[in-house]
């Protein structure tokens, strides 16, 4: 008997020993929940960030995140453009099981309920301050504004450094915004820069910033080398270093309050850079984003870089896990991500889940241009160091129709050369690339092609994978309830595009009615189509 007793003391205290880190973490979290800073600039591409070694773009606040916290190397947005991804961040649902905001510009549905609503629920102060959820309609029962991402603090102004970017004060928002807490309560923030979205100012990264074309070391193989398009990313560089600016603000505010150690830092971007093949595509740049976490009271061997893939989806069961809520308890819709605090409270760096080695991507409609508003539906999945992409409709244009502006790749210098030059010797294939049709599948390689240029979806010795990811890729749509998989896609070309202004735009352009779209030169309207793109 006493020998037995031994043998159980022996294996508990095993066990202990084995579930210890974890369990510090999950008492840590009960004892006091952290705060929550969540800032997210809007339209920034990995790896732009000085941390990831991009030495044009300098970010010395994101780069303290990742110093003092996590870098994390593979995550991922599962539908690259603003609202559908911030939907997805908000609902831990994949944006293909959020029915019309699936799409750009819809009508948020109520029945979902999002994560912070659950924090305000439960003890939490929340707010946010820029761009929250958007752009869409997002209405309560009565008819009133929902503010998805948290009562908004925009009321404090400053002068911005270019006439493009925001006049909003963030970080002195943020500041009225703890100012105005109730004592001793958590709170969950959310820093929705309006940067480095369009437009920018021409010349203000060399101007206003000092930075040189030379600063640039690379450029896409899908651009041409041009003065005009290095001049376009400094400009985005600028845009980015300013949003980085606010939030090395917020960090120095937090570690002046003495609330920095209890504070959990997720700095992330909502989609790729508003450049040609990138937004609002579903291409490596589309969708891979940067991603820093910091939490001194939480975070174990801090430093760590992190090879696991994260989903978008895998934020609010995380933040929820946190403050100390079950998801099963919340009142949510199924969420679909899962939480990555073991990550958190893990002390190893590399791949640390190994079932954390695959992302899904997709899209319906983002912007119009094409006739009745129709999308460009795409899914996709990456493992194994391959991209994997199923296009439905081939036969559209997939960045719109360029009679109608392609308005699904905004408006700049970038793209207008890229459309201006087509017809010159050598220059066509760029135009093909950035706005031609596609075929019905494609398969890339992102060790070898990160930039996605060699379709090996046609070769013979890559059928075999080929075929087992899109059957993995289905497979796992249909347990999500995917209506494109399940024979029912028509209903996301079906949702009303719900800004009026652009509703209908194809055939209202068509018939002659002067529209201002806004967010594309005027230029970049095709009044006679190439014989290849009348095909």
């Amino acid at each position: 008997m006493i020998r037995k007793t031994n043998g159980l003391l022996h294996l508990l205290f095993f066990l202990l020993i084995l579930f210890l880190p974890a369990l510090s973490g999950v008492i840590a979290q009960n004892n006091e929940r952290p705060n929550i800073l969540f800032a997210i600039s809007d339209d920034q591409s990995f790896p732009h960030a000085s941390a990831y070694g991009t030495d044009w773009i300098k970010t010395p606040a994101f780069d303290r995140v990742a110093d003092e916290g996590i870098l994390f190397t593979r995550a991922y947005t599962p539908n690259p453009k603003c609202a559908p991804s911030r939907s997805v961040i908000l609902t831990g649902r994949n944006s293909w099981q959020l029915e019309e905001a699936a799409n750009h510009w819809p009508k948020f549905p109520q029945k979902f309920k999002v994560f912070t609503d659950v924090l305000a629920e439960h003890g939490y102060f929340v707010g946010s301050t820029g761009k929250g959820w958007a752009p869409g309609i997002a209405e309560t029962e009565n008819g009133e504004p929902r503010h998805l991402a948290g009562k908004p603090f925009n009321q404090i102004k400053t002068t911005a450094p270019t006439s493009a970017i925001s006049s909003t004060d963030y970080a002195a928002n943020f500041e009225a915004f703890l100012d105005s807490r109730p004592d001793h309560q958590p709170f969950s923030f959310w820093f929705g820069g309006h940067e480095p979205h369009r437009v920018y100012e021409y010349r203000s990264g060399i101007e206003k910033f000092g930075k040189k074309l030379s600063d640039i070391d690379e450029i896409p193989t899908f651009w041409p080398d041009s003065d005009s398009i290095r001049t376009d990313l400094l400009d985005y560089a600028f845009e980015i270093e300013y949003f980085d600016q606010h939030l090395g603000r917020m960090l120095q505010l937090l570690d002046e309050k003495g609330e920095l150690e209890t504070t959990i830092v997720v700095v992330t971007s909502d989609n790729g850079m508003p450049f040609p093949r990138i937004k609002g595509q579903v291409y490596e740049r589309s969708a891979h984003l940067p991603l820093a976490i910091m939490w001194p009271d939480g975070i174990q061997n801090p430093g760590r870089i992190v090879d696991d893939f994260i989903s978008f989806t895998d934020f609010a069961p995380t933040f929820l896990e946190l403050a100390g809520l079950k998801t099963n308890q919340t009142g949510m819709e199924p969420i679909t991500g899962k939480s990555f605090t073991d990550i958190l409270f893990s002390d190893e760096e590399g791949q640390i889940d190994p079932e954390r080695n695959y992302v899904l991507l997709g899209k319906e409609r983002h912007d119009i241009g094409r006739p009745y508003d129709w999308g460009y539906p795409i899914r996709g999945i990456i493992k194994g160091g391959f991209l994997y992409l199923h296009n439905f409709e081939n036969d559209r244009w997939p960045v719109g129709n360029p009679e109608t502006g392609y308005l699904n790749t905004d408006g700049s210098p970038t793209k207008t050369f890229i459309l201006n030059t087509r017809t010159t010797n050598g220059m066509y294939h760029f135009w093909r690339m950035n706005f031609g049709r596609r075929p019905a599948e494609e398969l890339y390689n992102l060790e070898h092609d990160p930039d996605c240029m060699h379709n090996l979806a046609g070769d013979p010795g890559y059928a075999d994978l080929k075929n087992d990811l899109k059957r993995e890729l289905y497979q796992k749509l249909k347990d999500q309830g995917d209506p494109r998989i399940l024979g029912n896609g028509y209903v996301f070309d079906a949702y009303p595009y719900m800004d009026p202004g652009g509703r209908n735009f194809y055939q209202r352009f068509m018939s002659g009615e002067e529209l201002n779209t806004g967010w594309v030169n005027d230029s970049d309207f095709e009044e006679e189509l190439l014989p290849e793109q009348r095909q």
